[in-house]
């Protein structure tokens, strides 16, 4: 904007220049930027010509754009009290509060000087500028318009209106209104055809939207050279992760940073480095990033990118602690960084600190207003405490001709990010359609959880079970209390005593056999997608029998999008009594199986899952049979608050029920968000 006001100035001055010749070597050190200089040389000059306006324009010029510009508004208006008319004088000292960035009081200026001259370009031009640096683009683009009308060929208000445009694009995309933003950033190629900034930008809306494909297309048309060139591929890697590619954009980014060592260029490729580590994340080759984030370390201290591209590998390993650490740094380098404020939400969150995590994310909004990762990540946070109700339906058959409805009514109150409450109700009724026995349950339960630290849940339930079989009736007890943990990185403990009514089936619940199960779930992760998971219970019946039972899981990730996840389990059961006509209690069984599970999206609001399992099992000392399990499910978003799903499975494992048979399962799931927001939110933004 200064090379224009500039310009601008001299158009002004031209009457005087050639009428003061000795002035000349002042007007060309202004033009060339050499203000210093240009202002010792107009205060000499006024020394000997005090009166001298334009000299006295020109060394107020020299003042305010050498980095003195509250200098400069008091020399200009020490003039306006000898010239208050004077277009030449207004026009400096308006610009002399742009130069201050003071745009508000400028504003007011520029708009009494446009009401006095509407048809000078630069008051007008001026004007614009001013709303533009307000970010009030709307009516900064009416005047942009209003000055070319006057110049039609003016390039000053061309790329003024560009800017204009982007500023204005910008806006729409953080409110997120991408088409709008798209169309202002398209529309300054009639001006500019293939002007760098508006495709970076169009290709940065893109990249938002998850437009890939137009992304890609985009960054080629920036490649017009070398350096360029190394940019798009940094772009497209991005665009290529984005669109779940992770090998490919892998590719690319070793290909920018093989191309980048050619440039004498340190930001790009420090750029290209970036994308590179960021590559080697994605694709989970962990180790190798840990070097060369340590080796860029060594050579650039305490760089915000490379902390960045440390938190980063923290959360991909679980090591949210570290990530947590690196994004402070990030913060106490610059406490306005969107890296280091949306990112320390997302690392608190990952170590379960959830009430920082909010904080973190407001900070980020109060910065970037309307961001959508921000927001996005304050709803993700909601959605977890927000009270929920969920109705649990489904109809279940076996080969020993029992039938059964049941519908589970689940209501959950978080009252704060430690504290949740739970109210259940569960309704059962089974028939065997051979005997004729009927009978029905009836539990109700009230749970607590608290957390006791970060990644440390105390889970209680407690209620009644009462039963019905034809003429007789009995209520008992039921507890459920689990200690859940994270002992280390990655790693899931839990710990846990249930008293539950066996009710399966209609001659189970007429026996009113009461479990006490004492269990052992311990799940380990790795970061090169192997997966243990390792479960043990012990069940003191109340007929005096008692069970143990062991399943363990080992399993692979091999596919991220869609998850696809395989793998083998094993299961060992034991009885101390074997009373087979009641219910299936042997010695000894033993199941061996392998099994696939996916999951992934449909659309947008419609995910799936599927998972089967096929091997075989022993009773006994009878001979192996087949084992197969299958379970499908579907569910689909239907609002932000209301989500349906539906599913069937199947299984012949003789451990699936209570009484040995094969089974099939179809129900339906409906959850329904109750508040739009968690109960203790207005707490949390005070």
């Amino acid at each position: 904007m200064n090379r224009y006001f500039l310009y601008l100035f001299f158009i002004l001055v031209t009457s005087f220049a050639s009428a003061q010749n000795s002035m000349q070597p002042g007007f060309e050190l202004l033009e060339n930027g050499n203000f210093e200089e240009a202002e010792y040389f107009f205060r000499t000059y006024l020394e000997s010509n005090p009166k001298n306006k334009t000299a006295q324009l020109c060394y107020g010029r020299a003042v305010g754009l050498s980095g003195e510009p509250k200098k400069a508004t008091l020399l200009f208006s020490k003039m306006l009290e000898n010239f208050p008319k004077d277009f030449e004088v207004r026009i400096n000292y308006n610009e002399s509060y742009l130069w201050a960035k003071d745009y508000t009081t400028a504003k007011p200026l520029y708009k009494a000087l446009v009401s006095d001259y509407p048809e000078n370009f630069g008051a007008v031009l001026g004007y614009a500028n001013t709303l533009s640096n307000l970010k009030e683009y709307e009516e900064a683009l009416i005047w942009v318009e209003k000055a070319l009308l006057l110049q039609p060929d003016s390039e000053n208000a061309k790329v003024s209106r560009k800017y204009m445009r982007l500023g204005y694009a910008n806006k729409f995309v953080n409110n997120q209104q991408y088409k709008k933003g798209e169309q202002l950033l398209k529309q300054i190629f009639n001006d500019f055809p293939e002007d760098k900034d508006a495709l970076s930008n169009l290709a940065n809306l893109y990249l938002i939207t998850k437009e890939v494909s137009n992304a890609k297309g985009i960054y080629k048309r920036y490649a017009t050279t070398p350096k360029d060139s190394i940019t798009a591929l940094n772009g497209i890697a991005l665009a290529e992760h984005i669109g779940e590619r992770d090998k490919e954009a892998l590719k690319l980014a070793t290909l920018a940073k093989s191309k980048v060592k050619r440039i004498n260029n340190t930001p790009l490729v420090e750029q290209t480095y970036d994308r590179y580590v960021q590559a080697l994340i994605w694709n989970q080759k962990f180790v190798k990033a840990r070097r060369l984030i340590d080796s860029l370390a060594l050579e650039n201290p305490n760089r915000n990118w490379i902390l960045a591209l440390k938190a980063t590998l923290g959360l991909y390993t679980g090591d949210a602690k570290t990530s947590v650490n690196s994004y402070s740094e990030i913060l106490a380098n610059d406490k306005n960084s969107f890296d280091g404020n949306l990112g320390i939400a997302n690392a608190l969150f990952a170590a379960d600190r959830i009430v920082p995590a909010y904080q973190a994310a407001f900070k980020t909004l109060e910065i970037y207003e309307n961001q959508k990762d921000a927001t996005g990540f304050i709803v993700k946070l909601n959605t977890i405490h927000t009270p929920t109700v969920e109705e649990h339906a489904a109809y279940t058959f076996d080969n020993g001709n029992n039938n059964a409805f049941f519908t589970n009514t689940t209501v959950d109150v978080p009252l704060s990010t430690k504290f949740r409450t739970t109210l259940s109700y569960l309704y059962r009724t089974t028939e065997n359609t051979v005997t004729g026995n009927k009978a029905n349950s009836h539990v109700l339960v009230a749970g607590l959880h608290y957390k006791l630290f970060p990644k440390v849940m105390l889970k209680s339930i407690l209620g009644l079970n009462n039963s019905q079989f034809m003429d007789d009736a009995y209520t008992q007890p039921v507890l459920d209390i689990k200690l859940a943990t994270e002992p280390f990185k990655m790693q899931n403990l839990e710990v846990g005593y249930q008293r539950e009514v066996q009710n399966f089936n209609a001659d189970l619940i007429e026996r009113e056999i009461v479990l006490n199960n004492y269990s052992l779930n311990y799940n380990l992760g790795t970061n090169f997608n192997l997966g243990w998971y390792t479960q043990l219970i012990h069940t003191q019946q109340s007929d005096a029998n008692s069970r143990n039972l062991l399943f363990t899981s080992l399993y692979y990730t091999l596919m991220k999008k869609p998850a696809l996840k395989m793998g083998v389990n094993y299961q060992y059961i034991t009885f101390a009594e074997q009373v087979p006509t009641i219910y299936f209690s042997p010695e000894k069984y033993q199941a061996l199986e392998i099994f696939a599970d996916v999951r992934g999206t449909i659309s947008e609001k419609t995910s799936y899952m599927a998972s089967t399992a096929t091997g075989i099992q022993q009773v006994e000392a009878d001979p192996n049979t087949t084992i197969f399990r299958a379970e499908a499910n579907v569910q689909h978003r239907f609002s932000k608050r209301f989500i349906t799903s539906i599913y069937g499975k199947y299984s012949n494992i003789a451990s699936a029920t209570a009484a040995g048979f094969e089974f099939t399962e179809l129900g339906i799931k409906l959850k329904w968000l109750l508040t739009k927001k968690p109960l203790f939110y207005d707490k949390l933004t005070k």
